[in-house]
């Protein structure tokens, strides 16, 4: 049962990142825009794509299980400093603190289950475990 929980966590987890890079990837336009109103001017374009890219290699190595660990960690990279720039629910007006007080804390969850699977590894349905059963042996 274990291992099949792993597997349908690792799906879910990684549709977050993979639909957020389709998302960045589609309206590239406003995400740069939305850079701008959050004080993200260097770079705009370099950074969109770095993170694009980020977003989908992590995301299908969590997907897959190969080395999702290092996956966890790269979405992490991006994550967290997202979390903190456009969730400072401190700064904001009283109307808004509540609401980004909230989303806030749910991608504190979110983290929190990338650094579960950082320390918990993919389990045994992944890309990594299969690599490994199906070494032939050296002779």
């Amino acid at each position: 049962m274990k291992n099949y929980v792993d597997l349908l966590a690792r799906i879910c987890i990684s549709f977050i990142f993979l639909y957020e890079a389709y998302d960045s990837i589609v309206f590239f336009k406003s995400t740069k825009e939305t850079m701008t109103a959050y004080g993200i001017n260097w770079n705009q374009d370099v950074l969109l794509i770095g993170l694009i890219l980020i977003l989908v290699v992590g995301g299908l190595m969590i997907l897959i299980g190969y080395y999702a660990s290092v996956g966890s960690f790269l979405i992490l990279l991006y994550w967290l400093p997202f979390t903190f720039i456009v969730y400072d629910f401190w700064d904001d007006p009283i109307e808004l603190r509540r609401v980004n007080s909230l989303y806030f804390m749910r991608n504190l969850g979110t983290m929190a289950a990338l650094l579960l699977l950082m320390a918990n590894g993919a389990g045994d349905f992944s890309v990594r475990r299969i690599l490994h059963v199906l070494r032939l042996p050296e002779e």
